[in-house]
This record gives structure tokens, sequence and C-alpha cells, in this order.
């Protein structure tokens, strides 16, 4: 568990992510994806997937979330921690971490930041983001 971070702050995410997931718009894959995040500033931000009949531009949850938290802190924000929950349409529990692009994401606002992802059975993996992008994009002089 990183600095700062304690089981309550990790269990008010997960819940926070859980709820985002709810407001998933999800009628193609039926996949429901909610992410909550703790900026360095300790401010909370949600994000939830959003589809689109044309595939490739629809919004994962995690860079949703992102971007409300830039929007908010400007280019200041540095994330501290990230929970992310996914349920199937009938609200079973899936197994799912971020993709490479929000994975690149999470790591260029805080690669120390802790990541909690759901699982099948209802627990929660936690790891660095780092961890989960060992080999990031960085471009020269960042």
């Amino acid at each position: 568990m990183n600095a700062g971070s304690t089981p309550s702050d990790l269990a008010a995410l997960r819940s926070r992510a859980i709820d985002a997931a709810r407001q998933a718009y999800a009628p193609y894959s039926n996949l429901r994806v909610g992410a909550a995040l703790r900026s360095a500033r300790g401010e909370i931000y949600a994000g939830c997937n959003v589809e689109n009949g044309a595939y490739p531009i629809g919004g994962c949850a995690e860079r949703g979330a992102i971007a409300s938290a830039v929007q908010a802190e400007g280019k200041e924000f540095r994330l501290a921690a990230i929970a992310v929950a996914a349920f199937a349409a009938d609200g079973t529990p899936l197994p799912v971490s971020p993709c490479g692009a929000c994975r690149q994401a999470l790591v260029e606002f805080g690669a120390d930041a802790q990541v909690t992802f759901l699982q099948a059975d209802g627990s929660w993996i936690e790891v660095d983001a780092g961890a989960l992008l060992p080999y990031r994009f960085i471009l020269p002089g960042q």
C-alpha cells in the first residue's frame, strides 16, 4: 500500500468505482467499467466507460476519471491511487485490469500510484501503476 493510502481510503475508492460502473454506457459490449481515483491533493474523481457504435471512439473509465482530474486540477494533477471495477450485464464482477492505453495514462500521472482492481471472486488486486507497464513510453526530456 502506498504511503497515505489507508484501508478506508481504498474502500472509499472501490465503492465509488462500483458506483461509477453502474452509470456506464455499454449497450454493445454490456461490459460496465467504473473507476475512481484520488489525486495527490486528496480529491476524488470518477469515470465510467462510454461506448459508441463506432467502437474505436469509445472511452475508458480510467481515462475518463483522469480527464476529470486534469480538468479540475490542471497540469499539476498527480495520481495517488485508482480503483477499477468491471461487471457483466448481469452484475457479475469481471477480472478486468486497465487496458494498455489506460496503463500509459496512469504512469503518466503517477508511476508509483496505487492501482486496485476487482477480481471475479470479489477480491481486489493492488499493484503500483509502474508495475502494470514496466516498459512504458517516455518522451525525451520527461
